[in-house]
């Protein structure tokens, strides 16, 4: 029986036989059964590799983090979630730069600092009920790498990558469109992360992105 540990783009912990390819946390969110209790218990919201220097974790291990897995990194990062500083520390510098580069008026010279970074995403990926806050956008506005919601259906999150929209699901992304030249949207990724993003930043992406040659 699957554990209940993947993240949507909704920032929703769902149960699924589906593997991803990142890992991450939120602090401890399950309980002693494995059950998970709340849908996050820190501001760090982090997304890291799947292996790193040859530790090992039981996962949902009683009073240790919630290990959560994402499809890939534009997945966690529409989440909510940003690069962890230790196990993909090159990223995570790249990210801050990036943010640096897009908000350069706050930070003058000075590099941002995770704490910083993790307010800011922290109000804008939650909600005062603490449900996913979303935020109104247009493509002719959004970078590759965003994951957004379209007009009529607020339940299918949408990849933005290469003039197309590919439909998330959690196995990979299943459906294409063509990427309309101007329309209004809900953004799932934060605005933050959206100006990291359009300032250089490009997010790891699944397999299922590449657009298989016909035979």
């Amino acid at each position: 029986m699957s554990k209940r540990n993947r993240v949507t783009p909704f920032g929703e912990i769902i149960a699924t036989p589906e593997r991803g390819t990142f890992m991450g946390n939120r602090g401890i969110l399950h309980d002693a059964d494995g059950h998970i209790r709340r849908n996050w218990a820190l501001k760090r919201w982090i997304v890291c590799v799947l292996e790193f220097r040859g530790r090992n974790r039981t996962v949902m291990t009683p009073n240790r983090y919630t290990e959560l897995f994402f499809l890939d990194e534009a997945t966690a990062l529409a989440a909510g979630h940003r690069p962890c500083a230790e196990c993909r520390h090159a990223r995570f510098i790249d990210f801050c730069m990036a943010w640096k580069s897009a908000h350069s008026g706050a930070h003058e010279s000075r590099r941002p600092g995770a704490d910083e970074m993790d307010d800011r995403l922290h109000s804008e990926r939650v909600a005062p009920d603490r449900s996913k806050r979303t935020h109104p956008g247009r493509f002719g506005d959004l970078p590759d790498g965003v994951v957004v919601t379209l007009p009529g259906n607020k339940d299918a999150a949408w990849l933005i990558w290469k003039g197309e929209l590919l439909k998330w699901s959690p196995g990979g992304y299943v459906e294409r469109l063509p990427r309309p030249k101007n329309l209004s949207v809900a953004l799932l990724t934060p605005p933050a992360t959206v100006a990291a993003i359009r300032a250089g930043y490009t997010p790891e992406v699944h397999a299922s992105t590449v657009r298989r040659k016909r035979r």
